[in-house]
């Protein structure tokens, strides 16, 4: 539960942990954005780490002149392709023998639900999930894994894989850099982070809500 509130603090007050890393570290900034947006495209066992509105964020300081915004985005697309190729190559190699960890913290992260919904986004969109669940939070860390336990080639994969992370990080970063100016939007950075949580949270709701109700008129023909 504590870990639980902890992430929450850390999506709604990110504007501030960020502005403490700004002033404590400089420019070594970029290094930790750069970390932070690997891992969460990188590894499966961290898609609870904040990637839309961390690029959002980051773009909203480089609008106050805190962070180069033509560097931040260089870095951040190379971090954002670089996590995903791993995130295949793990997939490729391990395969779905991960999630049958003994490891109890593993097993709250690895959840099978989770790669399901994925399975189920990959199974509608085909190749060009990799492209839209670069917008789709968990959906975002799951894809990836699941092309490389697939049948999808490398070459297919990484063409993807680049026009999906040039789309999420030049959108979320530009658009914080462009909105990062507007009182409201200093005012209420907690709300506006919301409100990107929840648009992109949306396309697997309204998934989750389609294959309910195929799920439901199915039962009924079938009855």
């Amino acid at each position: 539960m504590d870990f639980l509130k902890s992430i929450v603090d850390l999506f709604l007050h990110l504007d501030e942990y960020l502005s403490v890393a700004i002033q404590s570290y400089g420019g070594w900034t970029y290094g930790l954005l750069f970390v932070v947006i690997f891992i969460e495209t990188g590894l499966v066992v961290t898609p609870f780490l904040p990637g839309d509105s961390l690029l959002f964020a980051a773009g909203t300081f480089a609008a106050l002149g805190d962070l180069n915004i033509y560097l931040l985005w260089g870095l951040l697309f190379v971090a954002a392709v670089l996590g995903d190729t791993v995130n295949y190559w793990v997939g490729h190699k391990l395969g779905l023998a991960i999630f049958d960890t003994q490891n109890r913290l593993l097993k709250k992260v690895l959840k099978k639900e989770y790669l399901e919904k994925t399975e189920a986004f990959y199974a509608k969109h085909g190749g060009k999930t990799i492209v839209l669940a670069r917008f789709v939070p968990i959906v975002r860390t799951f894809a990836p894994f699941v092309a490389g336990v697939g049948t999808m080639e490398y070459g297919r994969f990484i063409s993807y894989n680049v026009v999906g992370g040039f789309l999420w990080v030049t959108l979320f970063l530009f658009m914080g850099n462009f909105f990062g100016n507007i009182p409201f939007v200093k005012a209420n950075f907690e709300l506006v982070i919301i409100g990107i949580i929840l648009v992109s949270v949306l396309p697997m709701f309204i998934e989750y809500l389609k294959a309910r109700k195929e799920k439901k008129a199915s039962a009924n023909h079938t009855g």
